[in-house]
């Protein structure tokens, strides 16, 4: 019965521990860019976008796509980045323990 008890104590610092790092995922941010700058992208770890930065020269009506493109894969380089840093996150969290496929915290 005391593992159970040393089980139940580790489950409460795990789920305090993953409460800390959602907080800090929703201030830390990230920027993503494209076009060698001129687009810029800032979310927070949670995904949410923050900030849109596009360099007046983009500003062209007649051609529209280009800057609507740059927009997008600067967005998926700051999401990118998301992903790296909150999995790195979660490492540190865990110690390094291998979770099975497809499993993740919180459960």
């Amino acid at each position: 019965m005391k593992n159970l008890g040393n089980l139940m104590k580790q489950a409460k610092e795990m789920q305090s521990k993953m409460a800390e790092m959602q907080a800090e995922l929703e201030h830390h941010e990230v920027i993503g860019q494209s076009g060698a700058g001129m687009v810029k992208v800032t979310l927070n770890c949670k995904g949410e976008m923050r900030k849109l930065d596009v360099d007046t020269s983009l500003v062209d009506p007649d051609d529209k796509e280009v800057m609507e493109d740059l927009i997008v894969a600067a967005h998926a380089d700051a999401r990118s980045k998301v992903e790296a840093y909150s999995a790195e996150k979660m490492k540190e969290m865990t110690g390094g323990l291998q979770l099975p496929p497809g499993m993740q915290l919180p459960f």
